[in-house]
């Protein structure tokens, strides 16, 4: 069973994601144990301050230190009495990029993994000091607080849970999943605005699609997302795919999508 407990100010923002599908399903199956922590309950005054103006001065409020390191302990304990040990992660621009490859490892903890969920301006410098959290982060861009970075980290490890997913081979076939972007998916009617589904999905030979959907995930890979290709090693087959796109001109050598919109 993959197990989180997630440290936040605000718990009502996971039950609305929680408790809906794939992730209810995990949960429902026994696959999955979210437990959602509430910092305010590891305050000792009456107002549940669970924040401070920093020293030094600036703007904007700093987390305490007290109440985090109360609730990790608190977890702490109860994992140890069941013979479990902890892992502790704190999304945040210092962190390791967040990658598919990271959420597989996730996939397969034995450990708690118990999520701290940053405000505000920051947490007290010396919760890391203290706990050592492994930081992850999921881009270079600023949000207002954790709690979105951890629903990320959830839903993108639990649902490489095996069981969890109803069909395990989408899992095989998805975007990154061999470091590749996905191909295009087509579903009923066959025609929409004189748009039709390409004759290769609708001929029932199952080898001469599974080389369409190779050669078109190649073909997005690369227009769309070059850098995964960079330093790839590719088998004959992806080579000789690759060949008969640039033959048929639907790649260029030395040009992306991207580097056309830039």
């Amino acid at each position: 069973m993959l197990r989180f407990d997630v440290l936040t100010l605000f718990p009502g923002m996971f039950a609305p994601v929680l408790t809906h599908s794939i992730l209810k399903r995990g949960q429902d199956k026994g696959l999955l144990t979210v437990k959602v922590h509430n910092l305010r309950d590891f305050t000792a005054d009456r107002h549940k301050v669970v924040d401070d103006m920093p020293y030094g001065g600036g703007a904007g409020m700093v987390m305490k230190a007290e109440p985090i390191l109360l609730a990790v302990a608190a977890i702490r304990d109860e994992a140890q009495a069941s013979g479990e040990d902890i892992r502790m992660m704190f999304p945040s621009p210092h962190g390791r990029p967040f990658t598919q490859g990271y959420a597989q490892q996730l996939a397969g903890e034995r450990r708690r993994i118990v999520i701290l969920c940053g405000h505000y301006e920051g947490v007290d410098e010396r919760v890391r000091m203290t706990v050592a959290p492994e930081e992850v982060s999921l881009g270079d861009y600023v949000l207002t607080g954790g709690e979105l970075p951890a629903l990320v980290l959830i839903d993108a490890a639990a649902r490489l849970v095996p069981g969890v997913l109803g069909d395990p081979t989408s899992v095989l076939e998805e975007s990154f999943s061999d470091s590749l972007l996905e191909y295009p998916q087509y579903t009923r009617p066959a025609e929409i605005g004189g748009v039709g589904v390409p004759d290769v999905l609708l001929s029932g030979h199952h080898e001469a699609i599974r080389l369409w959907r190779r050669k078109e995930a190649l073909r997005s890979t690369y227009l769309r997302r070059p850098d995964l290709l960079q330093g790839r090693v590719f088998t004959r087959e992806d080579q000789q795919l690759l060949d008969e796109l640039m033959s048929e001109g639907l790649l260029t050598a030395t040009t992306s999508r991207w580097e056309e919109e830039g």
